[in-house]
């Protein structure tokens, strides 16, 4: 059994940080050409256009594609094969300063939310979580998430009553009220299920899923599909300036919840969808 160490943790991150700031995921890249090819409205193609020559900027003098360089999430995931060392995540703070640093990205962490809003100036801490699966081996998932976009997301508890037409009033009033603030096109992760402090854990990791791999059950995937027309329909579009592209995809993850209850978490994610995976 292999065991996975705090080396080997901050080695992997401390390689996928820099690319993750400054290079836009193809999934999402593809996305944005594909709207671009589909808009009509003349302004939101402009839009569009910027956002794709914005990322090939990014990616060529490999400076951030956004100016919100983000919070960083990591998740390490382990399946059954693995075994996890009790200071695996030790370093991770170590790892996002230096690469913060070097990189000449925006530190964004503040000391504490409401005590001491003094930065930190290295952007840690991190924000880290164990997740242990099935599947053999282990992985690293990393976001950086901008405030704008976390700023635009929300949890709601909604009855069971409130059924799925419960779920898809609360995901477009959330849309109309804040996704001009979140720098559309979206990626919006939909939680639904476990409880109130897992439900948004739900909703981050549906945004780990590429734009182009729906959800593998065919419910959830026609509900996915069925929430991104919906989104569209509302015609907010690419930098909020109309047309038909406000969100490239909804990305919804299920689970169980108490009979008296329905959770709902939306995570919004910008069209600057920094995240990625790799193997440990």
């Amino acid at each position: 059994m292999r065991t996975i160490t705090k080396e080997m943790v901050s080695e992997a991150l401390g390689a996928m940080l820099p690319n993750l700031a400054f290079d836009l995921p193809a999934d999402i890249e593809n996305g944005l050409c594909e709207a671009a090819r589909r808009e009509e409205s003349p302004r939101a193609s402009e839009v569009l256009r910027l956002l794709t020559e914005n990322a090939r900027v990014a990616h060529e003098d490999r400076v951030a594609i956004c100016q919100d360089t983000g919070s960083v999430w990591v998740c390490l995931e382990a399946g059954p094969d693995v075994a996890i060392a009790g200071d695996a995540l030790a370093g991770v703070n170590d790892a996002v300063a230096k690469a913060y640093i070097e990189g000449n990205l925006r530190k964004s962490i503040v000391k504490d939310a409401l005590f001491d809003r003094a930065n930190t100036g290295d952007n840690t801490p991190a924000f880290t979580e164990v997740k242990l699966v099935d599947e053999p081996g282990a992985r690293l998932h990393v976001m950086l998430k901008g405030g704008g976009s976390d700023n635009a997301s929300r949890v709601v508890m909604l009855t069971p009553g409130a059924g799925k037409q419960g779920i898809i009033d609360a995901l477009l009033a959330c849309v109309r009220e804040k996704a001009a603030n979140a720098c559309p096109p979206l990626i919006i992760g939909v939680g639904i299920g476990a409880t109130f402090d897992k439900v948004a854990g739900l909703a981050k990791h549906a945004l780990m899923r590429p734009i182009d791999e729906p959800n593998p059950d065919p419910q959830a995937a026609a509900l996915e599909e069925e929430l991104l027309a919906l989104v569209n329909g509302t015609g907010i579009g690419a930098g909020a300036l109309g047309g038909a592209t406000t969100a490239l995809a909804v990305r919804v993850e299920t689970a169980p919840c108490h009979i008296a209850a329905l959770p709902l978490a939306i995570n919004m994610g910008c069209s600057a969808m920094r995240r990625g995976t790799c193997e440990l």
